[in-house]
């Protein structure tokens, strides 16, 4: 079987983007496997840290278990999001046994999110994922920058944010972070955010992110590997398309589909309302939003 890293640099040849879904419920799994499959796309089931401590996702075995259920191999991957080494309460994770245990799981793409830390421990603990994960032949991904959002607190207001790049992937760091990590993707901070998880806000609908594209095509051409956006619902449709084009190979969508589900299993109290729901919306990110309906092929060839 091909592995999800030729995928991901198929995309990245082909101009494509590979989205991930993260699924904090597991009811999610199905009816987003339903809807690559249905808009013959490619996608990941993407499980981070955080949607098994706040919400119901219950951790990588309970995912796994889920995502064997409705597994699609021409379709669908399965990714362990974000594993943080301070996590988003400034607190230490033990982040090398939780990777461990989601590639015994048989997941095929694994992240460390060392972002938190200085430049040399976010290197020193991304090379160390890495070498762990490329022995078992999955992917590594790492995080260089600062993708705000899921903080206690109310964050800064967002074009404070924008206008003075705080937080954004220093081109500099990123070619020398990639060469001494071994890593095979990156996730930037280019002006995305991710949605918050706790309190209110969590409910709250996201604004509407610009992306600086100028920015990434410099990340592009120093790193050479695939780049990932982080806190993908939410932007600008003409600035997620653009930076597609400049080696935004992966976005993550959490938000858009995890509100839908909330809110539609509010209103109607049936999860199988919940589950159409995000079925219906997956489809129309999947088609509308991105544009990826028909492009499989493209992603994983013949015989993915």
């Amino acid at each position: 079987m091909k592995s999800t890293a030729e995928f991901m640099n198929n995309a990245m040849k082909a101009g494509l983007t590979v989205p991930a879904f993260n699924v904090p419920y597991l009811p999610m799994v199905e009816p987003v496997i339903r809807a690559v499959v249905d808009q013959d796309s490619f996608g990941l089931i993407a499980v981070a840290r955080l949607e098994w401590i706040k919400f119901e996702a219950q951790g990588p075995a309970a995912v796994m278990e889920e995502f064997k259920k409705w597994n699609e191999p021409e379709n669908v991957r399965i990714h362990l999001d974000h594993v943080p080494v301070i996590d988003e309460d400034n607190l230490e994770v033990d982040y090398l046994s939780i990777i461990r245990e989601a590639i015994d799981l048989g997941y095929q793409s694994v992240m460390v999110d060392g972002s938190r830390l200085d430049l040399e421990g976010n290197i020193e603990a991304t090379r160390r994922v890495a070498e762990m994960a490329h022995a078992a032949g999955v992917p590594c991904e790492a995080e260089l920058g600062a993708v705000m959002g899921h903080e206690a607190g109310p964050p800064p207001p967002y074009e404070e944010l924008f206008e003075s790049g705080m937080g954004f992937t220093d081109v500099e760091e990123a070619k020398r972070f990639v060469q001494q990590t071994n890593c095979d993707w990156l996730s930037v901070a280019i002006g995305s955010i991710h949605g918050a998880v706790s309190g209110a806000l969590k409910d709250k609908k996201k604004v509407s992110a610009r992306l600086n594209l100028d920015h990434l095509e410099k990340l592009h051409q120093a790193t050479g590997i695939p780049l990932v956006l982080h806190g993908g619902s939410g932007v600008k449709q003409e600035y997620l398309l653009a930076a597609i084009k400049q080696g935004i190979t992966k976005v993550n969508v959490g938000t858009e589909i995890r509100q839908t589900y909330e809110s539609a299993l509010r209103e109607t109290g049936a999860l199988s309302s919940a589950q159409d729901a995000v079925y219906d919306r997956t489809c129309w990110l999947l088609k509308d939003y991105f544009g990826l309906s028909g492009t499989r092929e493209r992603v994983v060839g013949e015989a993915g």
